[in-house]
Formats: C-alpha cells, structure tokens, sequence
C-alpha cells in the first residue's frame, strides 16, 4: 500500500506507540490521521484530527465509520496491559478488559471500516499483536491469551478481506518504552523503532512484520515449542515462587 496520500485511523493514538504512529504517518507522506481515543486529546496540526473512539463501545465505533468515510489505512494498537496470574483473585476481572480491548475491540474496529477500505479501493488494515501471542507466560497469562486471541482474528481477518483488496498485517514484538512497560527491567524499543519497522511492513505490502530478534526467536521456537520455550518459562516461574515464598 503507497502511504503517501494515505487517510490512516490509528486507535489508542494519545500516547506510546500510538502517538508515534500519528507521527511517523505524516512524516511518510499521509495526507491525514484521524487520532482515536477514550479521551481525544486537540491538535495543533490541521492533519491530525482527533476522535473519541473507544473501541469497546460498538455504537461508538459505527458512527466513526459512518463518518471517517475516507480512510484507507486502519492501525489497530490500542491495547491494555497488565500482568496476571491466573491464580490471582482478580484474574478473571482482568481477562475479561483485556479479552474486550485487546481482541474485540480489533475484531469490532476491522468489522465497521472493512467495507469503508473496501469502497477507497482495500487499503490496510494493521493489528498490532506481541511476542506474547505465541508464548505464554505465567506472569502475564491473561495478557498472552488476549494477544493470542487478537493473533488467530488478523489470520481470519487476511482470508476474509482478501477479495477485496485489503492488506491485513500483524505486528509482533516485544517490550516497548511505553507506559505500559514502566518499570519492567528489560530491552526496550523505542516507538520509533516500531512505527518504522510496521510502515515499511505496510509499503512492502508484508502480511506479517516481527519487529524485534526476540519475536522472531519465539516464532522459530514454535514447531518445538514444548522443548525450547517452555523449559526457560517454567525455570523462570518456579525460581519466582520459591523467591516469593522463602
């Protein structure tokens, strides 16, 4: 997809990744973004136009489509963290915001503007997934199912969309310096890094864009999965109880 002239929608676009895909958009030539948000903050570009958007809310997602009827690029990224066990006694509390933002909203988001890309000639849809979408971690484990879940829609999503013309890209990687990873010590990309890596992802027209090494380690770990991954997983998780508990 040629991102010079685009009309994107970028939802979670307050802060992080999101706001630096608003960024990193105009810089690549798109001639404007609408910036989607719970709270949607002003701008002072003509070209960023904020949207209250909050992507569980259906009613609220179909009047956006009703009226953004000129997008042709949809950025899927808002998304909520948090880790959880799933022994903790709000767990199911947590999946299930988790469950609502990160994978239904994507799924109401993707139904409401396929036919608005469809009618601009199929344009992009971009769903920002994790590393975690293919291994879970007890430390997070309502999270991983949440980006799990959000991994096998963009898979249906691409069947789906693809009479029409519509690239649909997933986006993995790992931590990101955001507010979301405040306070994890660990290797961090900057949102820069990422918006570069996922636009050159949607110019090439790619299907999938592993942004950082760790998530393509991951995915090469997948067909032995049970032997590579999970051994460092549960080393790590049983070290974390025996600390908690000494």
């Amino acid at each position: 997809m040629q991102l010079e002239g685009s009309v994107a929608l970028v939802t979670g676009a307050n802060r992080g990744l999101g706001c630096d895909f608003t960024r990193a958009l105009l810089a690549a030539g798109a001639s404007k973004v609408y910036a989607g948000a719970r709270n949607p903050e002003p701008s002072d570009d003509p070209a960023v136009v904020p949207v209250r958007l909050d992507v569980t809310d259906p009613a609220q997602v179909a009047d956006a489509a009703a009226r953004l009827t000129d997008v042709t690029l949809v950025i899927n990224n808002a998304g909520i963290g948090g880790g959880r066990t799933l022994l903790a006694d709000d767990t199911v509390q947590v999946a299930r915001e988790q469950i609502e933002v990160n994978y239904l909203g994507p799924l109401t988001v993707a139904r409401a503007f396929a036919p608005v890309l469809a009618a601009n000639g199929g344009g992009a849809l971009v769903n920002i997934h994790s590393v975690l979408s293919w291994l879970a971690h007890p430390s997070a484990a309502t999270y991983s199912a949440s980006k799990a879940a959000v991994w096998s829609l963009t898979n249906s999503l691409r069947t789906v969309l693809r009479a029409q013309g519509t690239q649909v890209l997933g986006v993995h990687v790992g931590y990101i310096d955001t507010d979301m990873t405040e306070g994890i010590e660990a290797p961090k990309l900057t949102p820069a890094e990422v918006t570069a890596k996922v636009l050159e992802g949607i110019a090439a027209g790619r299907e999938e864009v592993l942004v950082d090494q760790l998530s393509a380690d991951v995915k090469s770990a997948l067909p032995n999965d049970l032997e590579l991954l999970y051994p460092n997983v549960q080393a790590e998780y049983d070290q974390a109880v025996a600390a908690a508990t000494a």
